[in-house]
């Protein structure tokens, strides 16, 4: 048997081991595909790098990283990793940096805690992504992703600040994922979701050109929906003939545990030190 696909969850808000992984709130996957190591966001303090070591993976052979969108829970840790790390391709979205918050009655800034100046003059080379990019073969960040479906909504309580002037809910236009092209179909890598889980998955099919989803992991941001969205997205997943879904993070506990009630054995909880292996 050859292994396709390996996936280690350094950091998420649990922590499923007892053997010194430290959980926060964020999310940092590391992903082994296509002879790359891919480093899937950073988590909130840089836990990833002690879990790492723990986990028996070695971050200074990442060969690139991808950042999701820029919260803070997703790119906390990449001041302290790239010190590890160095010199290495970042792939983002132009609005990175945007100047995201929440709490519209006493504003918070939830962003991207460093400026980008700090962050290239420790390693990272920025290539800013806003289409789809296959840096792999195989291998696709999704740049961002078109909102087709109606049941998806925007979350009200997250905006964001552009000259001044308040936009109200945030577009996350720097929303993306990642799309691994398998023998047994796609699996996609998510980080909190907020362009929407269905609109993601149809934009994977699109870009790859492949319609079998084999998998899905990360941050499906089912937790703060409404309960119809909620069941809306439920019910489209129903209908993909997954074979893995490892829903964490933003999915909320109330959700993982109706995610796990209704995949059964092809639901796994995702908590940080977990780790999956998958061959054909």
């Amino acid at each position: 048997m050859k292994d396709f696909l390996k996936l280690a969850v350094l950091s998420e808000n649990t922590v499923g081991i007892p053997l010194g992984i430290v959980g926060e709130w964020g999310l940092s996957i590391l992903i082994e595909v296509s002879g790359m190591k891919i480093l899937f966001d950073t988590g909130e303090r840089g836990n990833l790098l002690g879990n790492s070591v723990v986990m028996g993976t070695d971050l200074k052979l990442v060969d690139a990283l991808v950042l999701s969108h820029g919260h803070y829970d997703h790119t906390g840790g990449i001041r302290s990793f790239l010190k590890y790390r160095g010199k290495l391709p970042v792939y983002a979205h132009p609005d990175l940096f945007a100047y995201h918050c929440n709490s519209p009655e006493k504003p918070r800034y939830i962003g991207i805690p460093y400026m980008k100046e700090e962050l290239e003059s420790l390693g990272a080379e920025f290539v800013f992504v806003r289409d789809s990019l296959e840096i792999r073969p195989g291998v696709f960040i999704s740049g961002e992703v078109p909102r087709k479906t109606v049941f998806e909504k925007a979350d009200d309580a997250l905006f964001c600040m552009e000259n001044g002037r308040k936009i109200s809910p945030d577009p996350f236009h720097d929303d993306m994922s990642l799309y691994c092209v398998t023998p047994e179909g796609i699996f996609i890598v998510l980080g909190c979701a907020h362009a929407g889980l269905a609109n993601i998955v149809e934009h994977a099919r699109e870009v790859t050109g492949e319609n079998r989803v084999f998998g899905i992991i990360g941050g499906t941001h089912l937790g703060p929906v409404a309960v119809e969205q909620r069941e809306a997205t439920i019910n489209y997943l129903k209908g993909l003939d997954l074979q893995f879904l490892g829903a964490n993070h933003c999915t909320g506990l109330a959700a993982i545990s109706r995610l796990a009630g209704i995949f059964g054995s092809r639901f796994r909880f995702c908590p940080a030190g977990s780790s999956f292996i998958f061959h054909k």
